[in-house]
């Protein structure tokens, strides 16, 4: 067989087909996983009211109820082994560009890098929290856990927080505008 342009072009075709993905990958049998662009309408049966916002940290995803069997789903990043939240809460404040403050237990595990920003981090693009923040509330009382974005994209998908859920700016926008303060959260263990 003689190589000539229209057989690479064919060949060359066949192959590339192979190496194109769609936006979201299979994940079991119940959905697709998510995609890095949040806000995105899937299947979701529960029993949990609309506006309940629930996080599924073994699949990165945030998921806000919207009733009739929809959610709406976004990726997320989670805390890392011994950090994670989980259980129920409720959204107990909401900030843009929010100041971020590292905790004690943060400065204890890190006096030299997080130490030193003991006094708090403003609002802006070189803040952890990004442009909003949802603070979560167990009891009246704030647990120091935050749904909010971040200055770091790459950790969306990763378990690498301190326990706070990260999302992509643009993702966090979108919820803050779309939850309101009361609004139950569940973060399964």
């Amino acid at each position: 067989m003689k190589f000539n342009r229209r057989i690479f072009l064919l060949a060359a075709g066949s192959m590339l087909t192979g190496c194109a993905s769609s936006e979201t990958e299979r994940v079991g049998l119940d959905r697709p996983a998510p995609s890095n662009r949040g806000g995105q309408t899937v299947d979701y049966e529960t029993s949990e009211p609309a506006g309940t916002i629930i996080v599924e940290p073994s699949r990165y995803e945030l998921l806000l109820i919207q009733g009739g069997g929809k959610a709406l789903t976004y990726p997320v990043g989670v805390g890392k082994a011994g950090h994670s939240f989980s259980g129920r809460a409720t959204v107990g404040r909401k900030e843009e560009w929010p100041k971020w403050t590292p905790t004690a237990n943060m400065i204890a595990a890190d006096p030299d890098g997080k130490g030193r920003l003991a006094g708090g981090v403003q609002g802006g693009a070189a803040n952890p929290l990004g442009a909003r923040a949802l603070y979560l509330f167990q009891g009246g009382r704030d647990t120091l856990y935050r749904i909010h974005g971040t200055n770091d994209p790459s950790s969306i998908g990763k378990s690498v927080s301190s326990g706070c859920i990260r999302m992509f700016d643009r993702d966090v926008i979108d919820l803050y505008e779309r939850v309101p303060i009361g609004a139950p959260v569940i973060v399964r263990g």
